[in-house]
């Protein structure tokens, strides 16, 4: 009996062991490529939303769609780069990198993004402007050059996508794209973009006015120390996708946008309606801060998904109008009494009729007169 009794001790103290053991993967943290959404606090978000529902356009190369975290959420879009003068069609590149670190699962191992619900728009765009006196063969005669990376900002906002991220950009102003972009913030699309790594000079279409230009924070992370800085996110050695299956790691404000790029979907997700510019209060007003105020390399400080989300929907029920009441007024005097309605004046509707019946009856007395005559 002493011999069963102490077997039995022994089993059961084993099989706690054990079962700490068979739940350690369950209960184990996180995948290191997740460090990127414990940064900008995207799990608390997604308590609220994954970013279902939104489409998130891509303007850069061509997105890999065969990327396991990526599969069957990406849309391949009209290819820019092979409008003018058959160029040739772009192949998958960075842009897969930007589409992980905005809308991947996870899935297979692969990176994971901001918005894991989300779905892409790939739309491959070059940002140079046409040499010389080239002319795009779809422009009018007479009118002026367009661009790619307007066409796709058009296309994308006139196909349904809620936010549209542009990595890169260049140090040329185009007047084609600034209408481009404008077009699209009043159709309800925000606008992200990093805004470079390194340098004073302004990027676009960071610079514009309307888009939220994104710089990298973290050591070791290239500054740009110029004003198109709105906000700042994780962009030192993140984990992301690569064409063929691939995985690496990216640095700059190029995948610092697609971070924001990815919260703003959620935003979005969530509170469809919300106007671009509120939307970036909401990024702005939430950031964490490393110095009060404004700071040219980080902006208004680090996004915080979650914060922004719980403060854009403040901004929503702000913008809903509240009834008032007709009769509320200013002080307490008596209200003045408004302005008469236009209307027909009684005293000359009578001198208009005397003068009609007037003419009338002396007509009819010159035609009795020369009748008897």
């Amino acid at each position: 009996m002493l011999r069963r009794a102490a077997r039995c001790a022994a089993v059961l103290s084993v099989l706690p062991v054990l079962s700490v053991v068979s739940a350690a993967p369950a209960l184990a943290a996180p995948s290191g490529d997740r460090v990127v959404l414990d940064a900008v606090n995207a799990e608390k978000a997604w308590k609220v939303t994954k970013g279902e529902g939104v489409i998130v356009a891509v303007l850069d190369g061509r997105v890999d769609g065969g990327a396991s975290e990526l599969k069957g959420r990406v849309e391949q879009g009209p290819d820019m780069t092979g409008t003018v003068f058959g160029r040739a069609k772009s192949s998958p590149g960075e842009a897969t990198a930007t589409a992980s670190l905005i809308a991947g699962d996870g899935s297979g191992g692969g990176a994971w993004g901001v918005a894991p619900r989300a779905r892409i728009l790939s739309i491959p765009v070059i940002s140079e402007t046409l040499p010389g006196d080239f002319v795009d063969p779809q422009a009018e005669p007479g009118a002026a050059i367009d661009s790619p990376l307007a066409r796709a900002i058009r296309h994308a906002a006139n196909n349904g996508a809620s936010v549209i991220s542009v990595p890169t950009g260049s140090y040329a102003v185009g007047r084609m794209d600034r209408d481009a972009i404008s077009y699209a913030l009043s159709r309800g699309v925000v606008i992200v973009s990093g805004v470079g790594d390194g340098g004073d000079y302004w990027r676009f279409p960071a610079g514009y006015p309307g888009v939220v230009g994104v710089a990298a924070a973290g050591k070791d992370a290239p500054t740009s120390t110029n004003l198109s800085v709105l906000v700042a996110a994780p962009g030192v050695d993140l984990p992301v996708a690569l064409p063929d299956g691939r995985h690496g790691h990216r640095t700059g404000s190029g995948p610092a946008s697609a971070i924001v790029a990815g919260v703003a979907a959620l935003i979005k997700a969530r509170y469809p309606d919300l106007k671009p510019e509120l939307v970036t209060r909401a990024l702005i007003t939430t950031s964490r801060r490393g110095v009060p105020g404004y700071d040219k390399k980080t902006g208004f400080g680090v996004v915080d998904a979650a914060a922004a989300l719980a403060r854009a929907g403040e901004l929503g029920g702000y913008a809903r109008t509240v009834p008032v009441e007709e009769d509320l007024h200013f002080g307490d005097g008596r209200l003045t009494p408004g302005p008469a309605r236009p209307g027909p004046d009684p005293v000359r509707l009578w001198i208009y009729g005397i003068g009609v019946l007037l003419g009338v009856g002396a007509f009819v007395a010159a035609v009795v007169v020369l009748t008897r005559r």
